[in-house]
Order: C-alpha cells, then structure tokens, then sequence
C-alpha cells in the first residue's frame, strides 16, 4: 500500500475515536515508518505493530511541560499480517487505540483485558 494511502487511514482512525477521547489528546504526534528500529525491535518479542513513547497522561504534570508524546505505527509490519487493505484499515484502528490507550495510562494487562 502506498505511504498516503496508508496515512489516510490513520487520519480516518482518528476520525473515528470517540469525542470524548479526541478531546483529551493533547501534544500527541502519530507518525507513521515502514519497521521499528533495531533496539525498539529487541525490546519487543513478536512484530511490533505500534508504539507509545512519552509521557502518559496521567502522569503529566501542570508545572512541566512535557515534550510531544508519539505514536508510532509500522505499516510494512501491520501489512505484514494483514491479507487486504480492509483488514489494514481495521488493524490501524485497533493498534492506534491500542497505543492511544497506553497514552491515557492504560497498562499492557489493562488493554488485555479490553480486547486490545
């Protein structure tokens, strides 16, 4: 799938989240690269679909300005276990509310436990 095309999908994820979420999401950056870099990849056992990295919002504080959080979603490894481009479209949005969730302080087990 071509990069645009992937990224409208994102954008349409985004879309779809609930307002009450959308609304909450502050200095959050969602990018987009083919694979995880090497340490990111030995950190994690399996494909590595999305990441968080940054500050939970639970964890921010009034007095500090924390940096951008990111979200990162690896196409190639979300095309990899994908057989059509309804089935990426569906694991963008599971993986981005996956790693929204971890955003909003939800841990591993948390997301489990919602299907995640």
């Amino acid at each position: 799938m071509e990069r645009i095309r992937f990224t409208q999908l994102v954008d349409e994820a985004l879309g779809r989240l609930p307002k009450r979420f959308k609304d909450k999401i502050e200095n959050l950056a969602v990018i987009v690269e083919d694979y995880p870099d090497e340490e990111t990849q030995t950190e994690f056992s399996g494909i590595v679909l999305g990441l968080f990295r940054g500050v939970p919002r639970t964890q921010q504080s009034f007095s500090w300005a924390a940096p951008p959080s990111q979200i990162y979603l690896y196409q190639k490894n979300i095309e990899s276990i994908c057989r059509n481009d309804e089935e990426i479209a569906r694991q963008i949005q599971k993986t981005l509310e996956h790693e929204i969730g971890h955003y909003f302080g939800l841990s591993e087990r948390d997301l489990r436990r919602r299907g995640y």
